[in-house]
């Protein structure tokens, strides 16, 4: 099963890639969220060797070449998102994989200094598997930093400008869109709840270090939020966090 889901994930991610070229992209932490130049949650990236996780378009990577990062390493499912993000850092020192993140590729061992994930995380149909390859990547006092649709933020449906909660967030799963970014592009996402992430963690022997519930950010504030029921909007992210971001230590 996990299988032909990373297959059809795979499939579907190249086609829609395109859509999401510079997209929740670092220092953006994710749709509204607040930014990492607010949160200020990576250490002195000066020379220090560095993986994405979910790498995408290849921006954060840039991102994180521009803030002086020696070495920086990314993985994606989609070739189509490789290829693009070879082109965006094709100037500095890097190294990107088509690979899935919840499979053994044969990256270093206790290497990296910063392992990360901006908004792809929730996509691994197998979370421990994932989070202690992650753990085995980085150096002892290395740290492992994500963002991803807080956990309720799916069951918060909007409906004329009234916030309801849609379904049960205790039963765990999978969700199935058929038409991801209106393409003929079928995707299956998993449903976790928040104790899940962070036990998870936990067993994989991170030390959790901070949980985020977003805010907006600054910029955002002061903007005039109309009432709207899209999925990701800032009236709804006004009124309930649209993001979880976590930091995590490998000591």
């Amino acid at each position: 099963m996990t299988s032909m889901i990373l297959t059809q994930n795979k499939k579907s991610w190249d086609k829609v890639a395109h859509h999401f070229n510079g997209i929740d992209a670092l220092p953006s932490y994710g749709p509204y969220t607040q930014t990492e130049d607010e949160l200020g949650l990576f250490e002195d990236l000066t020379d220090k060797r560095v993986l994405e996780i979910g790498c995408g378009s290849g921006h954060s990577l840039l991102y994180m070449a521009e803030k002086g990062a020696g070495e920086i390493w990314g993985v994606d499912l989609s070739e189509n998102q490789i290829g693009t993000a070879k082109e965006t850092v094709k100037e500095f020192n890097h190294k990107l994989y088509c690979a899935p993140m919840e499979e053994e590729i044969g990256l270093p061992k206790s290497y990296f200094d910063a392992v990360y994930s901006i908004y792809a995380i929730g996509w691994t149909t197998d979370l421990s598997s994932t989070y202690r390859l992650i753990h085995s990547y980085l150096k002892p006092g290395g740290y492992f930093i994500f963002s991803w649709d807080h956990p309720l933020y799916p069951h918060m449906k909007s409906e004329n400008g009234e916030i309801r909660l849609d379904g049960s967030y205790q039963e765990e799963g999978v969700t199935t869109y058929s038409n991801f970014k209106g393409e003929d592009a079928p995707v299956v996402i998993p449903k976790r709840k928040m104790s899940t992430y962070i036990n998870e963690l936990i067993q994989a022997g991170f030390t959790i270090e901070s949980v985020i519930e977003s805010d907006v950010s600054e910029t955002c504030k002061s903007m005039e939020s109309e009432v709207s029921d899209r999925y990701y909007s800032l009236y709804k992210a006004k009124k309930f966090p649209a993001a979880m971001i976590i930091k995590a230590r490998k000591m």
